[in-house]
C-alpha cells in the first residue's frame, strides 16, 4: 500500500436491497478521510448471477474498496472470489453486528433479501409522518395541533423544512412555522395541545450568509432588512425570549448537521415524554 494517500479512491456498495444502509455506512466511515474523496459506485437490487457479473466488470474497470450487503451465499461466494483475483478489499458490513448477535442469542440469523424494508408498521408509520409532514410544512400547522409529534419554530434559513423531513423519516410527525417578530403566533400554539415544541435559532453570521445566497429568490421581502446583521440578531433574540417564556427547549443548529439537530430534538421529546408519562403516573 502506498504511503501516500490518495487524493480520490473507488467506493464500490453492492447491496441486494436499496443500499440505503451501505451508503449510511460508508458515509460514516469515508468522513473521516478528509483528504481523501470517494467516488461511490452503488449498486442496489443485485440478487442473480447476471447482474454481480456487471457489478464485477465495473469493479474491474475502476478498483477500489467494495462494500456489501448481499445474503445470497452463491452471489457472495463469488463477489469475493473475483475481488480477492482482482486484490480488491472486499468486506459484508454486516458480519461483525451479525457475529454479535449470533453470540449473544445463541444462534443463526436467517438470511432474508431487504429484510430491513419489511412492509410492517413501522414502514408505513414513517409513511403516514412524512406525508404529515409534507403536506404541513413552512406555516401550514394541522388544525388540530395535536395531530403533530414535534413543531419547530425558528426564523427564516434555521433548517427548520430539512429538519422536519429527517425526522418524518424517523416516524415522527412534524410541523414547522416560521417566526416573525411583527407577527403573533397562531393561537392554536397557546390553547391545550400535546405537541412537542423546540425552537432552533444559529449564529446571526451564518444566518445572514445564507439570507444573502437566497436575496434573488426573495422580490417580495424588505431584503436590506432581511439580510442586515442587527434585524437577525433582534429575531434571534425574540426567539429566545419566546422559548423562555414558554419553556420550550432551544437548539442552535450553527454547527450542527441535520442529522444532529434531529438527534437531540429525539431525546428532548422522549425525555418529555418520559415526564409527562411520570406526571400522570403521580396525578
Amino acid at each position: 500500500m502506498a504511503n501516500a494517500l490518495p487524493s480520490y479512491f473507488h467506493l464500490h456498495l453492492v447491496s441486494d436491497s436499496t443500499g440505503e444502509t451501505l451508503t449510511t455506512i460508508a458515509k460514516a466511515a469515508a468522513v473521516q478521510y478528509a483528504d481523501a474523496r470517494a467516488i461511490e459506485h452503488v449498486y442496489p437490487l443485485i440478487r442473480n448471477r447476471k447482474q454481480i457479473e456487471r457489478v464485477l466488470q465495473e469493479i474491474e474497470s475502476a478498483p477500489g474498496i467494495v462494500l456489501y450487503t448481499i445474503v445470497n451465499k452463491e452471489l457472495t461466494s463469488e463477489l469475493e472470489r473475483r475481488c480477492k483475483e482482482m486484490s480488491v478489499p472486499c468486506l459484508y458490513v454486516l458480519e461483525p453486528i451479525m457475529k454479535l448477535f449470533e453470540s449473544y442469542l445463541g444462534t443463526a440469523a436467517t438470511p432474508i433479501v431487504a429484510g430491513q424494508h419489511v412492509l410492517d408498521q413501522e414502514y408505513f408509520r414513517r409513511i403516514d409522518a412524512l406525508n404529515f409532514t409534507m403536506m404541513h410544512d413552512d406555516g401550514k400547522l394541522p388544525d388540530n395541533l395535536s395531530d403533530a409529534d414535534i413543531l419547530l419554530l425558528g426564523i427564516s434559513r434555521t433548517s427548520k423544512t430539512p429538519t422536519s423531513i429527517y425526522l418524518a423519516q424517523r416516524g415522527y410527525k412534524t410541523t414547522n412555522l416560521p417566526l416573525v417578530p411583527s407577527i403573533a403566533l397562531p393561537e392554536s400554539l397557546t390553547q391545550p395541545h400535546s405537541a412537542f415544541i423546540v425552537c432552533l435559532v444559529a449564529a446571526a453570521e451564518r444566518i445572514a450568509e445564507i439570507r444573502r445566497n437566497r436575496v434573488r429568490l426573495m422580490s417580495d421581502r424588505n431584503l436590506d432588512t432581511y439580510v442586515d446583521l442587527k434585524e437577525i440578531q433582534n429575531e434571534i433574540t425574540y426567539t429566545r425570549r419566546l422559548a423562555a417564556r414558554h419553556g420550550w427547549p432551544v437548539i442552535d443548529v450553527t454547527r450542527r448537521s441535520v442529522e444532529e439537530t434531529a438527534a437531540s430534538i429525539i431525546k428532548y421529546f422522549h425525555d418529555w415524554k418520559e415526564g409527562a408519562a411520570a406526571e400522570a403516573e403521580q396525578g
